[in-house]
């Protein structure tokens, strides 16, 4: 894999109202047994490159982004996690919930900070998960999502150019126009195979990225359109943020938002959503053991390999992920993912890679996880 080079891309000289919030709080249940509650995967190396998808991720956003702006929101019990990821980032740019709320709350918590920080900010929301294999074109194309949204009244996603009709993401239809940047005319989550394929063929759906842009008088106007109680809730004490006061008011008020993501919030509500497609990127959410052994070094037969020093006799197609330096012999195996961490061994087919979250439940139930799943925010 392409590995990122920041000296390589110039931040752009006008970037002074830029910033950026990475969503770090999610606990990536389909990544088990590698992934926990207590360490999730986004405080991994999951490509084998050396350093975290959340370190890649904030690096990636300082080619255009100053690191000063950059904020994290995580669940207050991942702090110590950041910390030891990125060396000297400073806490007063941590945004720690008390409560896991979903995206809404957590955005919302995140813009008033920024709000006061910088009235006239222009901000993209990314998920501190996703692997992104041509970082110079994504940087390119986020700086023009910044651009079209810095002084317009609209609310900005990307989408990814479709290769497959993939039942694993949701999709944005947009409508046609010669601008780059496009209409949205409505979100659809994961579809069936056919419905999928009927995507692909008509040629104006994007998979949903999860990426957002806009300038924070937009968004907070959405939020007081379309979650005015949320708003109400969290707005009603402008002179905390940023204060020593803030964390106290945190801990009193955010438990009582609205558990709701951003997309069923405002952005499947909202009137002013664009889309700009994002080509050529290598960009893939790393959502599954499968979609990341596609996105991994194979040998011959497509088997990928991680930590491990394997035999593999008459196997194809195969994930291997162990522990470092554990010594594996695999014979007559396809299409399997096959995990082994310091106490749980998990041999699946790749086909019930949609069933690994129920598998850790089945072993939280009887209360032999050393980090019990209560909640999950994906």
């Amino acid at each position: 894999m392409q590995k990122y080079n920041p000296s390589s891309i110039q931040p752009p000289a006008n970037n002074s109202s830029y910033y950026a919030v990475i969503m770090a709080g999610g606990i990536g249940s389909r990544f088990w047994p590698v992934s926990t509650p207590g360490s999730p995967k986004q405080f991994h190396d999951m490509t084998g490159t050396g350093k975290s998808l959340l370190r890649h991720t904030f690096d990636r956003l300082t080619a255009l982004i100053p690191a000063s702006h950059i904020l994290i929101s995580t669940n207050e019990k991942y702090a110590g996690k950041i910390a030891g990821e990125l060396p000297g980032f400073s806490p007063e740019h941590l945004i720690a919930e008390p409560v896991m709320r979903n995206t809404a709350p957590a955005i919302l918590y995140a813009m008033l900070k920024i709000q006061k920080l910088d009235p006239e900010a222009t901000v993209v929301i990314a998920p501190s998960d996703h692997w992104i294999e041509d970082e110079a074109a994504f940087v390119r194309q986020l700086e023009t999502a910044f651009r079209e949204s810095a002084h317009h009244d609209i609310l900005m996603t990307l989408g990814i150019v479709p290769d497959s009709p993939n039942t694993g993401y949701g999709y944005i239809h947009y409508g046609n126009g010669e601008n780059r940047v496009k209409k949205v005319l409505e979100f659809t989550e994961k579809p069936d195979k056919k419905t999928a394929i009927r995507f692909i063929e008509q040629g104006e759906y994007l998979w949903n990225a999860g990426i957002f842009i806009w300038n924070v008088r937009s968004i907070l106007k959405a939020f007081q359109t379309h979650l005015p109680a949320m708003y109400r809730l969290l707005a009603s004490a402008p002179e905390v943020w940023n204060t020593p006061a803030e964390k106290a008011f945190i801990e009193k008020y955010y438990p009582q938002a609205e558990n709701i993501s951003i997309d069923y919030g405002i952005m499947e509500k909202a009137t002013n959503v664009r889309v700009l497609p994002l080509e050529h990127t290598g960009w893939n959410d790393l959502g599954t053991w499968g979609a990341l052994r596609k996105q991994l070094p194979k040998d011959d037969n497509g088997n990928a390999v991680l930590h491990a020093h394997t035999r593999l006799i008459d196997s194809e197609n195969n994930i291997i992920r162990t522990t470092e330096g554990k010594k594996v012999v695999i014979k007559g195996m396809r299409n399997y993912i096959i995990v082994e961490t310091d106490d749980v061994l998990m041999i699946i087919p790749e086909s019930d890679e949609q069933a690994i979250k129920e598998y850790a439940k089945s072993f939280d139930k009887q209360g032999l996880l050393k980090n019990p799943q209560t909640r999950k925010r994906e």
